[in-house]
């Protein structure tokens, strides 16, 4: 090698890194976020917690044309403390009329399952909101993702130092998972949607109260990295009939929208939401 030569590949080396460094890091799978030709969303009105429920949530459901014929359904709602107003938690004739709606639809099984992140004491949360009741009437079968037996599952996405996460066992054995949060204002996150919401399928058993190791690893990279994640299909459901706003998700006012949002895409699912609540979701 001559010295024209040695200072050409020297030179070279040198820029190796450098130009290694400007590429951009690879955060996600491509799978993990499968983007469909046009997301829509369902604004459906829906003024008071009354009869008239079921029929708007079968028809908000029927619009997306899901195939629910013979599939096991988990209902994952927003259950965090005890919420005598009902600005908290989904409200729990919400919640009814999901399960008879997916039931009438042709779904095999309705399970409701949450892991709250507040509240450790899953059967005075249930009695205290009444859903206790619910769920005894109509046969409804409740789990606590909290203790629920877990898997470990490798994470699609990076945006936290977790490469893995152990997972409820009851993901695995549904086929569609509906997130069905408040529509409220988070005074960390800015909002906590379909989203935020899947912050419960987290076991408290594993990560502590109120999921401490997700808020510590950042909120909104363990938002990305829980939904990329999911190992089943996704639709929400929110109950804008009554919310929360100001210093949301537990201490904030009600508001009154008189609103349910139905989706197949979350992202455009909370994007539409936060644009009602007068937020930017770009913000």
């Amino acid at each position: 090698m001559n010295r024209r030569e040695f200072i050409k590949a020297s030179a070279g080396a040198s820029l190796y890194p450098f130009l290694n460094s400007c590429e951009q890091q690879v955060r996600w799978e491509k799978e993990a976020f499968i983007k469909t030709k046009r997301s829509q969303v369902a604004i459906l009105a829906a003024e008071q917690y009354g009869s008239s429920l079921r029929d708007t949530i079968r028809r908000g459901i029927q619009m997306f044309r899901l195939e629910l014929n013979g599939k096991r359904v988990l209902l994952k709602p927003n259950l965090v403390e005890f919420d005598p107003k009902g600005a908290i938690n989904t409200h729990p004739a919400v919640i009814e009329a999901a399960v008879d709606a997916f039931k009438t639809l042709g779904a095999r099984e309705v399970i409701v399952a949450e892991g709250p992140g507040h509240r450790r004491d899953n059967e005075y949360l249930l009695t205290a909101s009444g859903l206790y009741d619910v769920f005894k009437e109509h046969h409804i079968r409740y789990v606590d993702l909290n203790t629920d037996d877990v898997r470990l599952t490798k994470l699609k996405s990076s945006f936290t130092h977790f490469h893995q996460l152990y997972l409820p066992e009851t993901l695995y054995n549904a086929d569609l998972l509906v997130s069905m949060p408040k529509l409220k204002t988070h005074h960390w996150a800015g909002v906590t949607l379909s989203l935020k919401n899947m912050f419960g399928v987290v076991p408290g058993s594993v990560y502590g109260w109120p999921k401490n190791a997700l808020h510590w690893a950042g909120i909104v990279g363990s938002i990305l990295d829980i939904n990329s994640s999911l190992p089943l299909p996704r639709f929400a459901i929110v109950d804008g009939i009554v919310g929360m706003e100001g210093n949301g998700p537990l201490q904030g006012q009600e508001k009154k929208s008189g609103v349910l949002i139905f989706g197949d895409d979350l992202v455009a699912v909370d994007a539409t939401a936060a644009r009602l609540m007068k937020i930017e979701p770009r913000k």
